[in-house]
């Protein structure tokens, strides 16, 4: 039986004002309804909050890898993701400026188990990641409101910093403009999880510590498009492509097939990803760079001579990424978490740099949240200990893995370095392998942290 995707979900009753839980998420993507589903398995009563109304896009590259199917499987969300259209990934191909190419394919035993990655509008698995949160959630006395927009975190203590306590949220239905009354919900842990703007992460960082929240270095500028009839993607399975073209370059250029719509044609998220100080240095706007490379450039506009754009799918975004700070004020990559409060996901700053792949750490940092919360003894908060375990889990958990793509980063800003390496990449099945384990695998890789094997891999 198909799974549904586009039918308005009801998230039952509202609670009072004033109203206490256990946990709050503020924040319905995959981390979020993944944070309120782990808690809710383990008994606790949770708070789900989420500003849009689903079924709801969120523009982003679309893949969903190994990592990242771990917890969905672990969640129940599999079979859903399966009963809908989807492209199943069984490697990546890279290209550099010079026309080299590397076909990176992922592990055969994860293939054949369906476990190696999926490729889906996020329409389709945000949708699915929240009805099955909402179910849990439910079932567990919880409470889960759409259309809310927090306008608040709350803090108590005096002082700033480590006196502080965040205890929950103030926010109103309907959004500010509304009229309706702000509401406001208690709870010892509140889980920040809406991106890279969220009021819950600014409140930790800027507020009540005083630190940036925000580095241009370290963060991506993107633009999406969807289109249909993209030549090479007809198939139901396959690679998805990155591509690094001498135009775009510090940039990249995407081709993420998604899936069938109901005429039967394949349809392709294509898109362009740069770091935003670079991005800020370019005289072309990101889509018009993109205008260009599907129209002029000769690798691509046979391609998609016969294709067409989908109405309204043109969108730019923005990615913080996870990258290392250089001397930063406090936690790498930045403060993620306080006395009352942990953020996760983009929320804490957490994209791969290199992949731009943000779903995989939002679900492990997800469960790594409700792991540091213990009901019994944190009644009155998460203690700062709690908060300092988590940020400390959390970097040695995904640090390596971050640092490393931070370096992969390094040589897309240099051609001839990068046009060597991604000609490294199609002789030689190491880096192969290496690459592989950065981009899909379950959890992270060590290959990279030996400059030894570097050397001899790359220079031999």
């Amino acid at each position: 039986m198909a799974e549904a995707w586009t039918e308005p979900l009801d998230s039952g009753p509202l609670p009072e004002d004033g109203s206490r839980f256990d946990v709050i998420v503020v924040g319905g993507g995959p981390g979020g309804s993944a944070a309120a589903s782990y808690a809710a398995l383990e008994g606790l009563r949770v708070l789900l909050l989420e500003k849009a109304v689903f079924p709801r896009d969120k523009t982003c590259g679309d893949a969903v890898g190994g990592k990242s199917l771990k917890h969905v499987a672990e969640l129940g969300v599999k079979p859903m993701i399966e009963a809908t259209p989807h492209f199943r990934v069984n490697g990546i191909l890279f290209s550099s400026a010079n026309g080299n190419e590397a076909l990176i394919p992922l592990p055969e035993e994860e293939v054949e188990n369906l476990e190696a990655g999926y490729s889906l509008p996020r329409l389709q698995f945000d949708y699915m990641m929240f009805k099955r949160a909402r179910d849990l959630v439910l079932e567990n006395n919880g409470v889960v409101i759409q259309d809310f927009t927090v306008t608040e975190v709350n803090v108590s203590g005096e002082g700033e910093g480590d006196e502080q306590r965040i205890t929950g949220i103030t926010g109103v239905i309907g959004g500010k403009r509304s009229g309706n009354d702000l509401m406001v919900f208690n709870a010892p842990l509140t889980v920040g999880a809406s991106g890279y703007t969220c009021l819950v992460a600014k409140t930790i960082t800027e507020v009540c510590y005083s630190e940036p929240m925000r580095d241009d270095v370290h963060y991506c500028g993107a633009y999406r498009e969807y289109w249909t009839n993209v030549k090479g993607c007809e198939g139901s399975s396959g690679p998805i492509e990155i591509h690094f073209i001498n135009e775009i370059i510090p940039g990249y250029f995407w081709i993420f097939p998604v899936g069938k719509n109901d005429d039967g044609q394949n349809i392709v998220n294509v898109g362009i990803g740069m770091v935003i100080d670079e991005m800020n240095k370019q005289t072309v706007k990101l889509r018009k760079l993109q205008e260009w490379v599907i129209k002029e450039h000769p690798k691509f506009k046979l391609r998609f001579a016969d294709s067409e754009l989908v109405d309204g799918s043109c969108k730019g975004f923005q990615l913080p990424f996870g990258s290392p700070r250089k001397n930063p004020p406090s936690f790498q990559p930045r403060r993620s978490a306080m006395a009352g409060a942990i953020c996760i996901g983009d929320a804490a700053s957490l994209v791969d740099p290199f992949s731009g792949e943000g779903i995989g750490n939002a679900l492990v940092t997800a469960k790594m949240a409700i792991k540091h919360f213990d009901a019994e003894k944190h009644g009155d908060g998460l203690p700062l200990s709690a908060a300092h375990s988590y940020m400390d889990d959390l970097w040695e958990t995904l640090g390596p893995e971050l640092t490393n793509s931070f370096k992969l980063q390094g040589l897309v800003r240099k051609k001839r370095v990068m046009n060597w390496f991604i000609g490294k990449a199609g002789r030689k099945p190491e880096i192969q392998r290496a690459l592989t384990d950065m981009i899909a695998s379950k959890e992270a890789q060590g290959q990279f942290h030996s400059k030894w094997w570097m050397f001899k891999t790359l220079v031999f």
